[in-house]
């Protein structure tokens, strides 16, 4: 009898000690963390998704540049698409003079990844904005699609606009979108893209008395009518079956 435990007891032993060394943590380092962090949403839960942009220049005379584009993705678009409106509008004060403020450097932002932001200015008096919104709701159907406002925008294509402040180009490249401002009279230039992954705000003041603004706002809406109980439990499932091993 003596023998036959220890046997057992031996047994049972290296059994629990193979599982243990089987079932070691892994350390994962930084760079693995960063590409799975904030990456994981149930499947079927996005049901709409929409990008909205929009930059805007204004002079010391109050005259203005500017530019809106838009698209919304969702299970009954059939082909994604920018709708890009220009406009442009007069003040009423003198025209102003020339820029002669100057900016060096900056060649690296638009090698940057992520979402950059810069402002530079060299004059006096202006006021700029780079900003960045997401939002995030819950509904039980996608929203309704709204034919675009303005002119669609087409690989390869750009299209511009033009006032007494400045023009405005909006052009599809990189896989993203790119739009951007110079204004009139060595005032400066404002540019925003999202392309290959990410976002940049680009603004450069040279004048004075200007005021600017980048826009980008992901819209996202979540389906509320949550999983079946069999959607949730389907881990926990699948699990079941490392208990046939000892787990």
């Amino acid at each position: 009898m003596k023998t036959s435990y220890w046997l057992a007891a031996a047994c049972l032993a290296a059994s629990a000690s193979g599982h243990a060394n089987g079932f070691k943590p892994i350390e994962i380092n930084d760079h693995e963390l960063s590409e799975l962090r904030g990456r994981y949403v149930m499947p079927g839960r996005i049901i709409s998704f929409g990008v909205v942009m929009s930059s805007t220049w204004r002079n010391a005379s109050g005259d203005l540049i500017g530019a809106t584009t838009s698209m919304q993705i969702q299970a009954a678009t059939i082909k994604p698409e920018f709708y890009v409106s220009t406009f442009g509008q007069s003040g009423d004060g003198s025209t102003p003079g020339q820029g002669t403020g100057s900016v060096i450097g900056g060649a690296g932002l638009n090698s940057a990844q992520g979402i950059t932001q810069s402002v530079r200015a060299a004059g006096d008096g202006n006021t700029a904005y780079n900003n960045v919104a997401i939002d995030v709701k819950e509904a039980r159907h996608a929203p309704a699609l709204n034919p675009g406002q303005g002119q669609v925008l087409m690989g390869g294509q750009t299209i511009t606009g033009s006032s007494a402040a400045g023009t405005v180009a909006i052009s599809a490249t990189g896989g993203g979108i790119q739009m951007a401002i110079q204004a009139n009279n060595n005032q400066g230039s404002a540019m925003q893209q999202v392309a290959q992954g990410g976002l940049l705000q680009n603004t450069r003041l040279l004048g004075s008395s200007n005021m600017v603004n980048n826009l980008t706002q992901l819209n996202v809406v979540l389906n509320n009518n949550g999983p079946s109980a069999g959607a949730l439990d389907c881990n926990l499932t699948q699990l079941n079956a490392l208990r046939s091993l000892g787990y």
